[in-house]
C-alpha cells in the first residue's frame, strides 16, 4: 500500500470515529475527493476548489461549467460535487415530510426549507393536505432564473386533484435573500385562492422562502381570510 493509499484509509478511519466536527474543509474536501479521484494525491486539487470558490459552500454551489475551468476537475468530480447537495436537500426533505400535520407557519417553514437547500433560482412547490391538515405529498412546480419564476395554476390544480387534496401551501423562494412579497406575489396569491375554491380546494397559506428567513402571507395578513 503507497503513502496515498494509507493516507487515505486513516482519512476514511477518523471520520467513520469522530465525524467531521473538528475537520477543516480542505481535509473534508480531499476526503470527498477520493471518491472521484480513486488514485493519487487530491490534496493540491482541494486547496485549488478552495481557492477558486472560497468556502466549501462556495464549492458545492459552484455550477457545473465553472467547476470544469478548474484544472484537475473531471465529470466525475463536477457529478460528486453537485451530488452532495442534492442529495442533502432530498435526505432532510424525506426527514421533514413524515407525519406532518398543518399547524402554524413554523411548520411550513421546516417543511419547505429542505427544498429550496442550495437553490440558486426561483424555486415553487405545492404542499397538498387532506382536510384534516396531514401532509399528501409535496410536488415541484416550476423552476426559472435567479430572479423570476413563472407558477402555473393549471400545474397547482393537477397536482392537488392528483392527491385529492382539499387544502394547499404554496412555496416559493427569493434567491436574492429578501423574503418580502411582491405585487405579482400578491396578485398571484389572491387569483390562486379565488381560482381553487369552486374546486373545493383551500389556499392555506403562501410562503416565501430565503436562505434564512420566510414570510408567510396568511401570517402577514395579505392573504384573504378564509
Amino acid at each position: 500500500m503507497g503513502i496515498h493509499e494509507g493516507h487515505r484509509e486513516r482519512m476514511k478511519q477518523e471520520f467513520l470515529q469522530g465525524g467531521l466536527a473538528h475537520v477543516s474543509e480542505p481535509r473534508v474536501l480531499e476526503l470527498l475527493l477520493f471518491y472521484s479521484r480513486l488514485q493519487g494525491d487530491v490534496n493540491p486539487l482541494a486547496h485549488r476548489l478552495l481557492d477558486t470558490f472560497g468556502s466549501l459552500a462556495g464549492v458545492l454551489d459552484a455550477a457545473p461549467e465553472e467547476l470544469r475551468k478548474v484544472p484537475g476537475v473531471g465529470e466525475n468530480t463536477v457529478v460528486l460535487l453537485k451530488l452532495i447537495p442534492a442529495i442533502s436537500a432530498r435526505y432532510l426533505a424525506s426527514r421533514t415530510s413524515a407525519e406532518v400535520i398543518l399547524s402554524d407557519s413554523a411548520t411550513l417553514h421546516a417543511l419547505f426549507t429542505p427544498y429550496f437547500f442550495g437553490a440558486r433560482n426561483e424555486k415553487s412547490f405545492l404542499a397538498c393536505f387532506d382536510s384534516k391538515g396531514k401532509l399528501l405529498g409535496v410536488r415541484p412546480l416550476s423552476e426559472g432564473t435567479p430572479n423570476a419564476n413563472e407558477i402555473s395554476l393549471r400545474k397547482i390544480t393537477t397536482e392537488a386533484l392528483a392527491l385529492n387534496a382539499t387544502v394547499v401551501v404554496l412555496a416559493h423562494n427569493h434567491p436574492s435573500g429578501l423574503a418580502t412579497p411582491s405585487q405579482e406575489d400578491l396578485f398571484l396569491t389572491r387569483y390562486i385562492q379565488d381560482s381553487l375554491k369552486p374546486l373545493g380546494i383551500t389556499l392555506y397559506d403562501h410562503v416565501i422562502l430565503t436562505d434564512d428567513d420566510m414570510v408567510s402571507l396568511r401570517d402577514s395578513r395579505y392573504l384573504t381570510p378564509l
